[in-house]
């Protein structure tokens, strides 16, 4: 399997779709150890036109859900999870700090690197970038379900 996935490869594993999507590219995979992603903010996203009109700000939940859809995408890109089986469910998160604000034409480097990994939850370190800068960490918790099963 390649360490690099395209927009259509990543959303054969993630159920989100436009505009919740948050992540466009997989830059590089190491099976159950870490990703690094990408998301390209554009000025059309959606968000900037509440938040806030005239200075257009990231809201810092969108920049951790973006890390928390890349660390779906490292777990349910793993071969003992057959694609289309299993979601993962964000149950909690801890020490998140925001470091700097994310702006139009910025690029987040989305890295999430695995602390423990389980059968039905996970447990992970993120860290979003702009330009080598920290614009936001934190440890996500992730309960894995199977799609069949919910609602």
């Amino acid at each position: 399997m390649s360490d690099e996935l395209n927009i259509r490869q990543i959303q054969q594993l993630l159920p989100h779709r436009y505009p919740f999507l948050l992540v466009d590219r997989v830059l590089e995979r190491e099976h159950r150890k870490r990703i690094v992603c990408q998301k390209c903010v554009s000025v059309n996203e959606p968000f900037f036109a509440g938040h806030f009109p005239g200075t257009p700000l990231m809201p810092g939940v969108l920049i951790i859900e973006a890390l928390a859809q890349a660390a779906g995408v490292l777990i349910l890109g793993d071969p003992d999870f057959p694609a289309g089986d299993k979601l993962v469910l964000f149950t909690g998160i801890d020490d998140c700090r925001f470091r700097r604000p994310v702006v139009p034409g910025d690029v987040l480097r989305l890295e999430v690197e695995v602390l423990h990994l389980r059968p039905r939850a996970a447990k992970m370190r993120g860290r979003a970038t702009v330009d080598g800068e920290i614009a936001a960490e934190a440890t996500l918790l992730s309960a894995l379900a199977d799609r069949s099963g919910m609602p």
